[in-house]
């Protein structure tokens, strides 16, 4: 499982439970808002004039931008109720930022993932937000503007009764993980790292769903839990009120264990709007909105220091 599109049904089954406690934490209804108008996260937006004026022509007459994305896929994209149409999530919300400070309105539809880009290069979105891996494949028919870079974390009881620190430390331990993910490639892959050290193999504990695997560490069939970084702190922020689990954030790895970036994917037939969300994104990362955005949902550690183009480069 190497996209995005295939770990989407696991992280929408393991925060099942959280999303329940879930108050709409963007405070930002999925409808258009007026510009120069826009709260996210606690955060006043203002319009910047000198970004509006980048944008395309056709854009700033529609007054808006059509925003591509596939729901659900926590913490990037969900509803605010089960069943409900109301949208919210980091992607959503960054949406509504990015939308105020260059004064037009950020308009989400719900789309099938594989049918994303597809429908960006039919002109029928001018742009998708939907926890996109930026590759080189991919930049050949849209242009992206990275904002976060995500791969897998460590989840682990609230306390880390067992000191779970680094992939290091989960040697000679047992591991709850789900299978046939990117996940359980990486603890197979260190098991040489853990023998070269001397220690213990990893436990590999597998199962057939992330919310089965996250039952294994609830119960103490295990010490930890790896999978996705964004679906843990997801987790770790909401479930049972934040009392149940921590997030292992391990310095060497901010984004998480073979990270890889995120981009908003843009048509490539409005390069003036690729270049109007790279500097409205940079102005939100310097004033602090982006950690306030990425913070109430668990994963300041994934987003990006600086904005930058198509930073894949393979």
């Amino acid at each position: 499982m190497n996209t995005r599109l295939a770990h989407r049904a696991a992280a929408a089954a393991v925060a099942t439970t959280a999303l329940m406690s879930l108050s709409a934490c963007g405070g930002d209804d999925s409808a258009p808002k007026a510009a120069g108008k826009v709260s996210v996260a606690g955060v006043k937006i203002e319009k910047d004039q000198s970004l509006h004026d980048m944008l395309p022509e056709e854009i700033k007459k529609a007054g808006r931008v059509r925003v591509a994305t596939d729901v659900p896929y926590p913490p990037f994209e969900m509803f605010v109720k089960e069943g409900g149409s109301e949208l919210t999530g980091l992607d959503h919300d960054l949406g509504q930022a990015l939308g105020g400070k260059l004064g037009v309105a950020f308009v989400f539809t719900p789309q099938k993932f594989d049918g994303i880009v597809p429908a960006i290069q039919a002109g029928k979105f001018d742009v998708a937000m939907s926890a996109i891996t930026d590759n080189r494949d991919r930049q050949k028919v849209v242009d992206f503007v990275d904002y976060s870079q995500s791969g897998s974390g460590i989840l682990v009881p609230e306390g880390n009764p067992a000191k779970i620190t680094t992939l290091d430390t989960l040697c000679g331990q047992k591991v709850a993980v789900q299978a046939a993910t990117n996940q359980l490639d990486l603890l197979k892959g260190h098991q040489a790292v853990c023998a070269k050290a001397g220690k213990g193999k990893i436990d590999i504990q597998t199962f057939p769903k992330d919310s089965d695997a996250q039952l294994a560490l609830r119960s103490g069939k295990a010490v930890a839990q790896v999978l996705t970084k964004p679906a843990a702190g997801w987790v770790a922020k909401t479930a049972d009120d934040g009392k149940a689990f921590d997030l292992v954030n391990d310095p060497e790895a901010p984004g998480g264990y073979n990270a890889s970036p995120n981009g908003i994917a843009v048509s490539k037939e409005l390069p003036e709007l690729t270049d109007a969300i790279l500097k409205a994104l940079q102005a939100l990362l310097d004033d602090g909105t982006v950690a306030a955005i990425y913070d109430q949902y668990g994963v300041a550690s994934i987003a990006v220091p600086k904005a930058t183009k198509n930073a894949a480069v393979d």
